[in-house]
């Protein structure tokens, strides 16, 4: 008795597109814009495309662009009937004018681009009546995965952009922002100043959340951590409803510049450098909150700008074990100056859940807002 062979499944579109994820990787990696490119004809890969426009020195030079013409130099002929095309980028007019004259049977895409979609983000040429050809078009395709790697492109182009434009001084040092990315509970947008008069042009890095949405109007916190601390202490307060917190990291910790020398680490001048932001920022009446080891500068502070603070309130340690957390802003010794001079690594962690939200009750009350 003999039996017949099953055919093998012919791969789905996510598998063609993880390949066309893969091109819009080598794209990141060479400096273009990571949008890569797939042609497909009966189950099997004709040709891949990425971006490759910077490279090349040309404006055509699109991933499915790249893919077309590589697909039809593959087969002999300019027509691609039958072809599919798989993009992790919705095409741009160029491209979809470039696929519906190559006859194209079906156009596959990942996520969807607002800007210069031409597959109905900003126009549709695809679904044009008066054209005569028909592609079918399909979107959405790992639409996470494909949005992620353009997301994090421009993420890092513009931290480069923002690295040039706030340069490091040569007697600082400015840790990288990887020995932050695993920490968990601290994705906050990050802001910088290094601008002001006291800053004498290091940078210094703040969280500036909520304020929006919630019931009622949100009460300022301005969240101070102390020698052996950074900003992470308050995580647990950060964008909890009815409560703006402004948590800024001294320079020398966190992902503030590190100056290399003891020197300029003193409180009053941490001080200063506080209370010139503050103007900058004009945040109005707000809660001094603190940790424990913060005690002194914020003494410090308040006194200085009796007016600007409603309360002045201690924030409870957790207890949690976060020892790596206070280790991510100091890779070596060469970053410790500020900890040589003001103290040593700290070990407290921060507010529990449950302390976190009984202090934004006792902010808004200091500040005479309803919590109901």
């Amino acid at each position: 008795m003999t039996t017949e062979a099953i055919p093998a499944p012919m791969p789905g579109d996510a598998h063609w597109m993880a390949l066309a994820l893969a091109e819009a990787q080598l794209a990141a990696e060479a400096g273009e814009v990571p949008v890569g490119a797939v042609l497909v004809k009966d189950g099997q890969l004709i040709a891949t495309g990425r971006n490759t426009p910077v490279a090349q020195h040309d404006p055509s030079a699109h991933a499915e662009i790249n893919a077309l013409r590589a697909g039809a130099a593959a087969l002999g002929n300019y027509r691609l009937d039958g072809c599919e095309l798989f993009v992790t980028l919705e095409p741009c007019a160029m491209c979809s004018g470039a696929m519906l004259h190559s006859r194209l049977a079906r156009v596959v895409y990942g996520a969807t681009d607002p800007k210069t979609g031409a597959a109905g983000s900003v126009l549709d040429l695809f679904a044009e009546p008066r054209l005569n050809h028909r592609t079918l078009v399909q979107g959405g395709v790992l639409a996470q995965e494909c949005a992620a790697v353009l997301q994090a492109f421009f993420q890092q182009r513009r931290s480069a952009a923002r690295a040039q434009a706030e340069p490091l001084r040569d007697d600082a040092l400015r840790t990288p922002q990887e020995r932050f990315d695993a920490l968990a509970g601290y994705a906050f947008a990050p802001h910088y100043v290094q601008d002001l008069p006291s800053q004498q042009g290091w940078r210094m890095h703040y969280v500036d959340e909520g304020g929006e949405g919630g019931e009622g109007e949100a009460a300022c916190c301005l969240c101070l951590h102390g020698p052996g601390e950074w900003g992470y202490f308050f995580r647990q307060l950060v964008g909890l409803p009815g409560l703006r917190t402004l948590v800024p990291d001294l320079i020398g910790f966190g992902k503030s510049d590190k100056p290399k020398r003891e020197a300029p680490h003193r409180l009053e001048w941490h001080r200063d450098v506080l209370l010139e932001w503050l103007d900058r920022m004009q945040p109005g009446a707000m809660v001094l909150a603190h940790s424990a080891a913060a005690t002194d500068l914020a003494a410090l502070l308040r006194a200085a700008a009796p007016g600007r603070f409603a309360a002045m309130l201690l924030v409870p340690d957790g207890g949690e074990q976060i020892g790596g957390a206070w280790r991510a802003p100091f890779p070596d010794r060469g970053y410790e100056a500020a900890l040589r001079a003001l103290g040593p690594i700290a070990t407290s962690s921060g507010p529990a859940p449950a302390q976190a939200r009984t202090f934004v009750l006792q902010a808004r009350n200091a500040m005479g807002y309803s919590n109901t």
